[in-house]
């Protein structure tokens, strides 16, 4: 199993992306967390900028379709991509991500 997370500047674009994910069978789950704030140097300013921080469930499998979707559809030049590989945990929701959700 893994979790990437990726961040999207508003609600509606990170709805869509989640919906999407699922719809596609890239992820079993996309979580969607509201962040008040994010602090970021870009292009040499300091950025300060409300998000929405997907935490997507998915496998190794499908992670690299996973990530040119996000690519080729997220409205940032730059999008976040974060993999994490998940090494234990409740072995049934497990099984149940590597069916992507079925």
């Amino acid at each position: 199993m893994i979790i990437v997370l990726s961040t999207y500047p508003d609600r509606k674009s990170a709805e869509e992306a989640a919906g999407m994910l699922v719809e596609k069978r890239l992820a079993a789950c996309v979580s969607m967390v509201k962040i008040e704030q994010s602090v970021y140097r870009w292009k040499g300013k300091i950025e300060k900028s409300p998000e929405y921080l997907l935490i997507i469930k998915t496998t190794e499998k499908a992670y690299p379709r996973l990530e040119t979707r996000i690519r080729r559809t997220h409205p940032h030049k730059v999008p976040e991509i974060v993999r994490l590989d998940v090494k234990g945990g409740n072995k049934k929701y497990i099984n149940w991500v590597a069916r992507l959700g079925s």
